[in-house]
C-alpha cells in the first residue's frame, strides 16, 4: 500500500511544497521525549510497514513518521484478500499480518536513509511479534528486533495489539507487558542516547486492564503509550462485513480510542506521553484528541479517505490551541 500511495502522491505533490510551509510553523512544534516534533500530527504504523516511502510522509506535512509493524522475522502476512473498505461508516477492516521484510531488511533500509540525511522527523519504529514465534518465546523476539533497529530509531513501540497475529493480544497483561518492555530495553539501553520506548494498547480492553498495563509499561521504563490500535467489535456498521475479520479502524473507532485515551490520561497525570490515533478526519476531532490529553495525534484510515492534503487540512485545529 505504501508503494502505490507513494507512487498516485509524489506527482501531485512534486512542487507544491516550496517556500513556506505551515506545517513547518514553529509554533506547531512539539516537543515530547526529548524530540523535537515538528507538528503532532505523525503517519500511524501500518501503512509504510518496511520503511519504503519516508521522504513521502515527510513531503506530505507530517510531523512524525511510524513505521512497520516490523517483526524479526520477515513474513508474507496473512492470505488475501486482507483489506476491506467500508465507505459508508468511513472505516477499513484489515487483517493483514504484519506483512513485513523483517527486521534486518529494515536496519538496511534505515541506515541508507540515515546515511543520506534523509530524515526531517522523528522516526518511530513499531515492533510486533513473528507469527511463527510461540508466545513463551514472545520476549526474546520483540528483543531482537530491538537489537537490529533501536539506535536507527528516534522512538520504539512495542505492538501487542493488532488483531491479526493469534495470541498476540493475550500478551497485554500485566505481567507481559513488563517482560516485553524490559526485553526491548535489553539492547535499547546499552545505547549511548537510549530510545523512548512506548506500548500500543487495543481498544477493546476493559478500562481497568487498559490502565494496569500502562501502569507496568511505566514502570518498566516506558515513556508513554499509544491508544488505541484497531478493533475487533463490528457493531452498529451500516456496510455489511459478511466474510470479514480483523481490525476495524476508522470513524467507528474514534469515540472509544479516544474515551480510553481520556482514561488513561486521568489516570497517569500528565508526565507520560499519550500518542491519540483512532478515527481522524477533521481538524475538530484533532482537538478532540488533543483535549482527551494526547501530545500527539497520528493518521491511518483518515489519510486513505481523506487524501495527500489531510495534514495541513486538519493543522488548522490547532492555530489558538492552548499548550
Amino acid at each position: 500500500m505504501a508503494l502505490a500511495l507513494a507512487a498516485r502522491w509524489s506527482k501531485a505533490f512534486s512542487g507544491q511544497l516550496a517556500g513556506s510551509d505551515r506545517a513547518r510553523t514553529p509554533a506547531f512544534n512539539v516537543n515530547a521525549m526529548g524530540l523535537n516534533f515538528p507538528n503532532p500530527v505523525g503517519l500511524a504504523a501500518g501503512l509504510d510497514k518496511d520503511a519504503e516511502a519516508v521522504p513521502l510522509w515527510q513531503r506530505l506535512g507530517f510531523g512524525f513518521v511510524e513505521v512497520g509493524t516490523v517483526t524479526a522475522l520477515a513474513q508474507p502476512g496473512n492470505p488475501r484478500p486482507r483489506l476491506f473498505r467500508l465507505p459508508g461508516d468511513a472505516a477499513l477492516i484489515n487483517r493483514m499480518g504484519f506483512n513485513n521484510a523483517g527486521a534486518e531488511a529494515m536496519a538496511v533500509r534505515l541506515t541508507r536513509l540515515r546515511e543520506r540525511a534523509l530524515l526531517q522527523v522523528p522516526l518511530g519504529v513499531n515492533l510486533g511479534k513473528s507469527k511463527v514465534t510461540p508466545s513463551a518465546q514472545a520476549a526474546a523476539d520483540y528483543q531482537r528486533s530491538s537489537a537490529l533497529l533501536a539506535e536507527l530509531a528516534d522512538y520504539l513501540v512495542v505492538n501487542i495489539s493488532s488483531p491479526n497475529t493469534p495470541g498476540l493480544r493475550d500478551l497485554q497483561t500485566v505481567e507481559q507487558v513488563q517482560a516485553l518492555v524490559e526485553a526491548v530495553q535489553g539492547p535499547n539501553q546499552r545505547l549511548r542516547h537510549p530510545r523512548p520506548v512506548l506500548l500500543k494498547l487495543a481498544p477493546d480492553l476493559a478500562d481497568a486492564d487498559a490502565i494496569a498495563c500502562a501502569e507496568a509499561a511505566l514502570a518498566a521504563g516506558c515513556a508513554g503509550l499509544i491508544l488505541t490500535n484497531t478493533t475487533i467489535r463490528f457493531e452498529g456498521l451500516s456496510g455489511s462485513t459478511e466474510g470479514m475479520s480483523g481490525g476495524l479502524s476508522g470513524r467507528p473507532l474514534f469515540g472509544r480510542s479516544t474515551q480510553l485515551l481520556a482514561l488513561v490520561r486521568e489516570a497517569l497525570g500528565p508526565d507520560p506521553v499519550l500518542i491519540g490515533t483512532g478515527g481522524i478526519f477533521t481538524p475538530e476531532d484533532v482537538t478532540a484528541k488533543l483535549e482527551a490529553g494526547a501530545n500527539l495525534v497520528q493518521l491511518y484510515t483518515g489519510l486513505i479517505y481523506g487524501g495527500p492534503g489531510l495534514v495541513r487540512h486538519l493543522l488548522s485545529a490547532l492555530e489558538g490551541h492552548p499548550d
